[in-house]
This record gives structure tokens, C-alpha cells and sequence, in this order.
């Protein structure tokens, strides 16, 4: 699974795609989380938290999964809006609007599983997201499946934030509408309730889940919690903006 790992983080460095018919695939979710450790690794520079990904109904049917993952977002990747982002045609880039919670304090590693209210009292700060998704394996994310999205770091690859927002009521983000624009041109909307049926639910899963991993979460990391607005291709020279009303806009543009 090394060579794997490190042709991953080539492809994501210098461009290029994985083919998929000739290399070995990871058969474990376990194999799979791994590699994006081993990737982390190459990139030598801390993650900044979490990316969770096939989160609504629509994206788990076009990814050929029936479960949420998760991805290390790592510090080259995690961006402040307005951003330019430098995206390959061949890794299939999209865009995603979605919700991304700042944590406060700790959740640690333990066997109980965590509740809600819990998470909530966790959230230091809420802001707008634009998760730039792709793969660097061949022939596009379709059909893909929970093991290969997961080696491939969940498939990010960029994360722009835009303003945190402290003391925001994060219960009210389910009903909470984005809109989605490329080149002035609408192409997705959505409300936080796309994302396993709230953004919390979201959280709420990856914090067990890095629990039962020994990990935890930590105070300071990131987590974005899965679209809102359904996936927009994007291309060098486009730009796009998510639009997340109170919480403000989110621009990035793509070299």
C-alpha cells in the first residue's frame, strides 16, 4: 500500500492520474484509511482536521457507497476565501458548498459514544465552505466506491473557508440555505439538511468515529461536513462562489 500512497501524493503534487486497472486496491476500510495516513506522512506538514464526504443520498448512488468517509485535510490544501486554487482537468475537479465547523475543545478517544448536545457545546465557530472534490485515480469519481474514495484522501483536493462565525446558533443549519454560482451562472443549491439530514449528524459521526479510532478530534481542527448544493464541474479560469446568506459568501477562483 506504500507505492499506492506515494503515487497518490505525486499525482496530487505534480498532476497525472493513478490508472486504476493496475494497481492494488485497498481491501479493508482499515487498508484504505492507511493510505491517507501514509499520504499525510509524505506531505509532512500537520492536517488541519477533517473532510467528510458522501453525506447525501445523491452523492453515496454516484460514488457507488452506502456510507459517509472521511479525509485528512491537509495544511497545503486548506485555504481562506477569496483563494485561487489550482485544479488538473484529468482528476475530474467539482465544487461543493457545505457547512464547516471550528472546534473548540477536545473530543478524546473513549468507549462510550458521544451524544449531540455534546458536539454542539464542542463548535467554537461555524463558517461557509467550498470543498473542491476530485480523484486522481482514472476515469473520474463515478462508480468509485467508499474504499478507493477514502485512500484518495476522500477525494479533496482543496478546502476555501470563508468568515468564522462565533456564537452562531449551529442547530439552526439545517434549514439554512447556500447557493452555489460558476461564472455568475447558477449551478447548485441546497440546505444544510443534504448532509445526513443536519451538518451535526455529520460532526456527530465523525466524532465517533475518530473516537473508535483512538484518535479523537482536537481543539482548533476543521471539519467540513459534505455538500449542501450537489457537485458543479469546474475548469482552469472559472470562478465560483457560494453564497451562505448571514454566514456570508465564499470565492475562489481556478488556475
Amino acid at each position: 500500500m506504500s507505492d499506492l500512497a506515494r503515487r497518490l501524493w505525486q499525482a496530487r503534487c505534480h498532476g497525472g492520474v493513478v490508472d486504476v486497472d493496475e494497481c492494488r486496491h485497498p481491501r479493508t476500510l482499515a487498508e484504505a484509511y492507511a493510505i491517507q495516513h501514509e499520504i499525510a506522512t509524505l506531505c509532512g506538514e500537520p492536517a488541519r482536521g477533517f473532510k467528510i464526504g458522501s453525506t447525501s443520498p445523491e452523492a453515496q448512488r454516484a460514488l457507488g457507497t452506502d456510507q459517509p468517509g472521511s479525509g485528512l485535510l491537509l495544511a497545503p490544501f486548506v485555504h481562506e476565501s477569496p483563494a485561487k486554487v489550482r485544479i488538473e482537468p484529468a482528476h475530474t475537479p467539482c465544487v461543493e458548498g457545505e457547512f464547516a465547523f471550528r472546534l473548540g475543545r477536545d473530543l478524546p478517544p473513549r468507549a462510550a459514544p458521544y451524544a449531540r448536545d455534546e458536539i454542539v457545546d464542542a463548535v467554537a465557530a461555524v463558517a461557509g465552505a467550498i470543498e473542491v472534490v476530485g480523484t486522481r485515480f482514472s476515469g473520474g469519481l463515478a462508480g468509485k466506491g467508499r474504499l478507493l474514495v477514502t485512500a484518495d484522501g476522500g477525494a479533496n483536493i482543496a478546502l476555501v473557508v470563508g468568515t468564522w462565525n462565533p456564537g452562531w446558533n449551529v442547530t439552526d443549519l439545517k434549514t439554512h440555505p447556500v447557493v452555489m454560482t460558476i461564472n455568475g451562472a447558477l449551478r447548485g443549491q441546497g440546505r444544510g439538511e443534504r448532509a445526513l439530514g443536519d451538518p451535526l449528524n455529520a460532526l456527530l459521526w465523525l466524532a465517533n468515529e475518530q473516537s473508535a479510532a483512538a484518535r479523537g478530534l482536537k481543539a482548533g481542527e476543521i471539519v467540513s461536513t459534505g455538500t449542501c448544493t450537489g457537485l458543479a464541474t469546474v475548469e482552469p479560469g472559472d470562478s465560483a462562489r457560494a453564497d451562505f446568506g448571514d454566514l456570508g459568501v465564499v470565492d475562489l477562483s481556478f488556475a
